[in-house]
């Protein structure tokens, strides 16, 4: 069964690393609004441009979507 968006980034969360990804992750977790059902691309980056003021850089949304898509293959 494929996993959600938020689902995979839930397994990249930690309180003590402070990367980019992590601290991404951890924003994620803490974001109400979140798509949380979402497997789409274009949905969650419409949301993030649009309602997420704590990612520096959509660079960082590219790269954690594109190894999600890469663990999620069926």
């Amino acid at each position: 069964m494929r996993r959600s968006f938020y689902h995979y980034v839930k397994t990249l969360r930690d309180p003590y690393k402070k990367d980019d990804i992590t601290l991404f992750a951890n924003a994620v977790d803490e974001d109400g609004a979140f798509p949380k059902q979402s497997e789409d691309y274009a949905e969650i980056s419409d949301y993030l441009e649009l309602n997420a003021d704590y990612l520096k850089s959509m660079t960082i949304f590219d790269q954690v979507f594109q190894d999600y898509s890469d663990t999620n293959k069926l």
